[in-house]
């Protein structure tokens, strides 16, 4: 269960990231509701980590959620956002999610 708990507080990095991306893009009350968001998303996401650090290493778990929060970010810009897909880019967040797995096979919890 801990696992799950800190994939999904990565995922809510990732959103709190896009939502920045947003609050960028818009302006007005848009904005303040994209900011709102990432406020949301920031403080459930941190919520969820410290969860999941009462029962993982702090530098696995820390590891883990900043490396699903890059990997997800990436993915959004390139998806979201039309950031460049290049080869070094791509290559580089594949080492990144084989670096992420590696850490859960060799977590002792």
């Amino acid at each position: 269960m801990n696992w799950i708990i800190l994939i999904i507080a990565g995922l809510f990095e990732v959103a709190f990231a896009f939502c920045l991306g947003k609050v960028k893009e818009t302006s007005g009350n848009t904005s303040t509701y994209w900011f709102l968001g990432f406020l949301l998303c920031l403080a459930i996401s941190m919520w969820l980590l410290v969860k999941a650090t009462q029962t993982l290493p702090i530098g696995t778990a820390y590891a883990v959620w900043t490396g699903i929060g890059a990997v997800g970010t990436v993915l959004v810009g390139i998806f979201v956002f039309n950031e460049p897909a290049n080869f070094w880019r791509v290559f580089f967040i594949s080492t990144l999610i084989i670096s992420i797995v590696g850490l859960k096979f060799v977590s002792q919890h």
